[in-house]
């Protein structure tokens, strides 16, 4: 005991919070509340989109109850809540919310006024045509895989896109004190400003 009691020192304990309360909420920003700058998703995205890929869930197949989805997701990918999860897929079917929607959604998903989406057993889902650019080349491992949060499957780090994913569709998110917004741009514009910035 007198050994640890040493080593203990003195803090000012507004201080201390200060200062742990500001790394956490930095550490939430950068790991969730961020979208990468490589595909434009936040990892809540990834894993919805990989995990409909693994599904079979296409642009040009049936659809599926989002539950069966969310259910996946949150089993294998993101082991949160599931109203995080299906309030994602919702984002990602709104024509409001995303200039090119990631997710095809049937069924009542809110409305830009503010109504609720109806329950995750209702509505029904498959990936848009354009979330497949998103993922080609998956399977070549053209992006590193790492571990899911327990080890028994492999997710990719980063899509793979062919699409400059985080100019076209954009982002907001405010997090506690900080808030961070970047609007959507037609893809010509993107493209066009990409090209100047890689010559």
């Amino acid at each position: 005991m007198s050994d640890l009691a040493r080593e203990i020192t003195p803090v000012n304990i507004e201080e201390e919070l200060k200062s742990s309360y500001l790394d956490y909420a930095m550490s939430v920003i950068v790991g969730r509340a961020l979208p990468d700058v490589r595909d434009g998703l936040k990892p809540v995205h990834r894993r919805v989109l990989y995990a409909m890929n693994v599904l079979g869930n296409d642009w040009n197949k049936a659809y599926k109850k989002s539950a069966r989805v969310v259910g996946d997701v949150i089993g294998k990918y993101h082991p949160h809540g599931d109203s995080a999860v299906y309030d994602t897929i919702v984002r990602m079917a709104q024509p409001f919310s995303l200039r090119y929607m990631l997710v095809d959604g049937q069924g009542n998903f809110g409305s830009i006024d503010g109504d609720s989406a109806a329950a995750m057993r209702y509505t029904e889902i498959r990936l848009a045509k354009i979330a497949h650019e998103l993922m080609a080349d998956l399977e070549k491992e053209t992006v590193d895989f790492v571990d899911n949060y327990d080890g028994t499957e492999k997710i990719p780090d980063v899509m793979p896109t062919k699409i400059p994913n985080l100019l076209v569709n954009g982002f907001f998110r405010y997090r506690r004190r900080y808030g961070n917004q970047h609007p959507a741009a037609q893809p010509d514009g993107s493209y066009q400003r990409l090209s100047g910035v890689y010559r």
